[in-house]
């Protein structure tokens, strides 16, 4: 159970801005100009690479001693740094997404998602084989429920709104939290 609970916080904690992408994607549906099969479709096309790219990447890291396997938790660390400095320089961005085909889908998944590698990858060569099944299962149910929260929140505007005024540093400070904890776990300074 404590991999279950650990898979599904990185989940939310790594893919709030995707949840972001996906409300904006499912208004299209609301608007009748993209079936919502093609945005479910996408995404787990898109995320299952990024699983696939993560899967790779820690079996590269087998060959690096488990302290040092920290050292990658310095990159969802700067990355939320440098996002929320760029926030709160710039404040929320209002650009739309515009995607209407499965691939185009992926391609927003894969390009919004990359920085998630940096936090799947050590998780998975963190735990053991049979915990990382559990880790990549929690993860793919966890896009099933991503598209259906998004759906169903896509159709409320204020909720919207709110997401546009805070997802902007909200998404910052939940990266610099993965890399904290992915550098404290790793025993690195310990």
């Amino acid at each position: 159970m404590a991999i279950v609970a650990a898979a599904a916080g990185v989940f939310v904690g790594s893919n709030i801005d995707d949840l972001i992408v996906l409300i904006v994607l499912f208004l299209s549906v609301s608007a009748g100009t993209l079936p919502a099969r093609r945005i479910v479709v996408g995404q787990y096309l898109g995320f299952g690479i990024l699983v696939a790219a993560s899967i790779v990447i820690a079996l590269g890291l087998t060959a690096v001693p488990q302290r040092w396997v920290g050292l990658v938790g310095l990159v969802p660390l700067g990355i939320g740094v440098w996002g929320l400095i760029g926030a709160l320089r710039n404040g929320p961005d209002h650009s739309p997404v515009v995607a209407t085909r499965v691939w185009s889908i992926a391609g927003i998944c894969i390009a919004n998602g990359m920085d998630n590698i940096s936090v799947y990858a050590p998780l998975l060569r963190t735990y053991s084989p049979g915990d990382d099944v559990i880790l990549v299962v929690v993860l793919l149910a966890g896009v099933a429920a991503w598209c259906a929260l998004a759906r169903w929140l896509g159709g409320r505007h204020q909720i919207i709104a709110l997401l546009r005024r805070i997802g902007f540093w909200l998404v910052p400070v939940v990266f610099i939290g993965i890399g904290l904890v992915v550098i404290a776990d790793s025993g690195l300074f310990g």
